[in-house]
Formats: C-alpha cells, sequence, structure tokens
C-alpha cells in the first residue's frame, strides 16, 4: 500500500495563515471606511494600552471607531481616498473613524491630547476633505450638532416671544389704566 501524502511545507501554512487575516483585517478597515463621514490619522505611540483602550471605549460610545493597524493594511483599505492624504503615514498609526457627528469623538481625542500630550494627530479626511492636524482640533472645539440646534431653536424662538411679551405688556397697560379709572371714579 503505497498512498502519498501531500502536505505543503509548514511555512507556506502560516503563510496563508496570516495572509487570510491580513485579508480579513483589510475588509474590516475598508468596511469602516465606506461608513464612515470623516477619518481622522494620530500617532498614538507612548499611549499606554489602559489609556489607549480608555480612549477607544470613549469614542465608541460617540458613534465612531479609534483603530490602530499597520500602515500598510489602512492604505488598503481607503485606495478610494489615497489622492487625500497629506503626508506619507509612518510610524504607529491609529485612525479614527467618524460615523456621526465628529464633533464629539474629536473632543475626546483632544482631551486625551491635553491629558497625555497624545496622541498627535497627523492629518484628517472629513466629507473628502483633507484637513490638516490644527484644523482637526479646531473643529474639536465647535459646539455639538445637538447644541447647535438648539442654539438656532432658540434664536428663532427669540424675536416670537420678545413681541409675545410687547403684546402682552400692552394688554397688562390698557387693563391697569382701566383699573384705575374704575378706581378714581369709585
Amino acid at each position: 500500500m503505497d498512498t502519498k501524502i501531500d502536505r505543503k511545507p509548514i511555512s507556506h501554512q502560516r503563510t496563508s495563515a496570516s495572509r487570510a487575516k491580513k485579508e480579513k483585517i483589510v475588509a474590516e478597515l475598508s468596511e469602516k471606511v465606506s461608513r464612515a463621514k470623516g477619518i481622522v490619522f494620530t500617532n498614538y505611540q507612548g499611549l499606554t494600552h489602559k489609556q489607549l483602550e480608555r480612549l477607544k471605549k470613549k469614542v465608541k460610545s460617540l458613534d465612531a471607531d479609534f483603530v490602530a493597524t499597520k500602515n500598510t493594511l489602512i492604505l488598503k483599505s481607503i485606495k478610494d481616498l489615497k489622492d487625500k492624504i497629506l503626508s506619507p503615514l509612518q510610524g504607529a498609526t491609529a485612525t479614527l473613524f467618524l460615523y456621526g457627528d465628529p464633533v464629539g469623538p474629536l473632543k475626546e481625542i483632544a482631551k486625551a491630547i491635553k491629558e497625555f500630550n497624545l496622541p498627535t494627530i497627523k492629518f484628517g479626511i472629513l466629507d473628502g476633505q483633507a484637513l490638516t492636524s490644527a484644523q482637526v482640533l479646531k473643529l474639536s472645539t465647535l459646539p455639538s450638532y445637538e447644541t447647535l440646534l438648539f442654539q438656532l431653536v432658540f434664536g428663532l424662538k427669540s424675536p416670537i416671544s420678545g413681541l409675545h411679551r410687547a403684546l402682552q405688556w400692552n394688554i397688562q397697560k390698557f387693563v391697569m389704566i382701566l383699573k384705575a379709572i374704575e378706581t378714581k371714579k369709585s
């Protein structure tokens, strides 16, 4: 009984497993890129694991993802946006994917920068526009979408409230004059 067993070398098995893992990561990142309204690239080197995980949890609750990956993998996943990249991705890179209102997650990043002096922002892409690190930090100082809506509604309501008070005062003044006339006649 002569049976041949066709076995692949162990190194080839590791390579294909590693390649499959990388392809899965690129697919996940591509899905995040397609969903994201904005992307911010940061250098997270120097943050402890605990600090990084805390930052990930905070931005996750604000409808965003903070993902640390190899530069080659993130570049493969953003092939449609490569012309927007302001500088080559070098060093340790974490990517902030903004799905909803970008201000909240950017405020968390700015808070971490104030607290730890890290991460440093490399650049960002928001609504197809490339942003420098200074522009990204400036966005973090804006009020949130909900606050802006509140200010708009209050601003629209203010003239109506003023008119209501003015008209109400005229009616009150008229009633007071009638009351004064009544007391004077009696």
